[in-house]
């Protein structure tokens, strides 16, 4: 049996030849950005559909309620959302003890808001 070394370059004999092979560059050079990189101060880099009127449009057309309400949808503690309006998610959430915020059960009562959640069509 033979006796095992610890020296692995010994084992492993390879050898580097150059003939013929890609040489590397021994100068470093800096990787520019892309010239269309997305920041969100920058309005160069934002093509041009999403601005209007002289500042980029990265808002979406909904209030101070539906921003709430849309969080009501996201958070998974008062339990799935498809299939159901938020009136009855939120009911449901009561009904089990899950205490629900009333701010919430308050907009939807008034009628001014959506009753379909967030993920309503598009799921």
């Amino acid at each position: 049996m033979a006796t095992p070394t610890n020296d692995m370059k010994s084992f492993y004999r390879q050898r580097k030849s150059n003939r013929g092979g890609i040489t590397k560059s021994t100068s470093k050079s800096k990787k520019k950005s892309p010239k269309h990189a997305a920041t969100i101060s920058s309005d160069i880099t934002q093509p041009k559909a999403l601005i209007s009127h002289g500042a980029p449009d990265l808002q979406d057309d909904y209030d101070k309620q539906e921003d709430v309400l849309r969080q009501f949808d996201m958070n998974m503690a008062y339990g799935p959302c498809l299939g159901m309006t938020r009136l009855a998610r939120w009911e449901r959430a009561q009904r089990l003890g899950m205490n629900p915020p009333k701010e919430i059960e308050g907009m939807l009562k008034s009628g001014k808001v959506s009753l379909e959640c967030l993920w309503d069509g598009r799921v």
